[in-house]
């Protein structure tokens, strides 16, 4: 009998796919009242006040703009309007992002303060044929990655943003921009990351941490750590998301529909400054679009940041395993899957290989069981090379 996949589910909803019951991995974090002072003035923003005269957020003029089409009173956004969910006005379509910065968001606390909503759902029997899935692999105990983090480690980091139910985190990855070598602003994720998939919208506050508490240290000694400690490199805001048709239109936040297609690409900008993502933090890796066969990969490794128990999304794990087969339906691309302890909170994390010497991304974590021991990824290939393409023509050079 095979497991059952759970995925770390965004919502309560639970769905049945074929053999294999999933929810996505990101997490609900408890809610902070932060400081919501916003930076970014720009020339035709929109700013409001809040009762007491103090600026709360400004909104540049073509967000505003935007909002504005579809209904939204500005100034109630921008006076914390977009904690309202109003599934009609939960924007949706990929013309339709949009992603203030609202400086001070996301403190210390606040991002330290990720944990597992405990939504998982226990595995249930299933007999739809599983197409050319191979056999569950064996679990493969996640390993800390060594400190500081941007010495060891690939470019990992953590993304966090709001959602209905509160703040969430995933794990993130500064990827290459061919067509701005040595200047990209780009991050790698997975869809359910920044987008909730059919029937809802685009998440808000999406940030970037690149190295997110890089030398390591316990939750116990991060009560009083500094900005600089938390985020080395610094926020950075996703002014522009794409994820994939199939994600928008039909993905599942508990349920393996759109899983193939769970990857995402984040433009970001910095919360203060001017250079560009690669260059401050040092490093960016390219990304296969091959989609070479499992069968032909003698290993793959799992970077990200678990929360859910036995861990506390404070530091940095990797699973290293050869890749098998996941087929959720014959009818599907079939998925990377490895063997790994990993939670919730790694969806999003890159999956690397070496290539002639050279680490590269050729996934990322998108679905798991309930009982942890395995994760699958989607493979990167046309699709997925063509809305890389569309991000950095449109938008790399901003």
């Amino acid at each position: 009998m095979r497991s059952q996949s759970t995925p770390f589910a965004l919502r309560r909803a639970r769905r049945t796919v074929l053999a294999a019951t999933v929810a996505a991995l990101a997490l609900t974090a408890t809610a902070c009242n932060g400081d919501d002072t916003a930076a970014g003035d720009k020339p035709g923003s929109t700013a409001s006040q809040s009762s007491s005269g103090q600026d709360k957020l400004h909104v540049p003029g073509d967000i505003a703009d935007k909002l504005k089409k579809h209904g939204i009173d500005v100034d109630q956004w921008a006076n914390g309007g977009w904690k309202d969910w109003d599934k009609d006005k939960w924007l949706s379509a990929a013309k339709d992002f949009v992603n203030p910065v609202i400086k001070g968001l996301w403190k210390p606390e606040r991002m330290k303060s990720a944990k597992d909503p405990d939504k998982t759902i226990s595995a249930k029997d299933a007999s739809a044929d599983q197409g050319v899935s191979d056999p569950d692999p064996a679990p493969v105990q996640a390993a800390a990655e060594k400190t500081p983090y941007h010495d060891h480690a690939a470019p990992v980091g953590k993304v966090f943003f709001d959602s209905p139910e509160g703040s969430m985190v995933c794990s993130g990855t500064v990827v290459k921009d061919v067509n701005h070598p040595g200047r990209s602003n780009l991050v790698w994720t997975a869809g359910h990351c920044v987008h909730a998939g059919g029937g809802g919208g685009w998440y808000r506050n999406i940030a970037f941490v690149p190295a997110y508490n890089d030398q390591g240290r316990p939750a116990s000694e991060l009560t009083d750590a500094a900005a600089s400690e938390i985020a080395p490199y610094g926020q950075w805001w996703a002014d522009w998301a794409s994820t994939t048709n199939e994600w928008i239109q039909g993905g599942s936040e508990s349920g393996g529909a759109g899983a193939p297609y769970d990857y995402s690409i984040l433009h970001v900008k910095p919360e203060s400054g001017t250079k560009s993502l690669e260059e401050t933090v040092g490093a960016a890796l390219d990304v296969d679009f091959s989609a070479p066969s499992a069968t032909e990969v003698g290993k793959m490794g799992a970077w990200g940041y678990p929360a859910a128990p036995p861990y506390d999304g404070q530091k940095m794990f990797k699973c290293i395993d050869r890749p098998g087969r996941l087929s959720l339906s014959p009818g599907l691309p079939t998925m990377y899957r490895i063997g790994c302890t990993m939670t919730g909170g790694s969806s999003g994390g890159g999956w690397f290989r070496v290539v002639d010497g050279k680490t590269e991304l050729v996934s990322n974590t998108s679905i798991g069981p309930s009982d942890n021991t395995w994760l699958a990824g989607p493979q990167l290939g046309q699709e997925a090379e063509a809305l890389y393409q569309n991000m950095s023509r449109q938008y790399g050079g901003q």
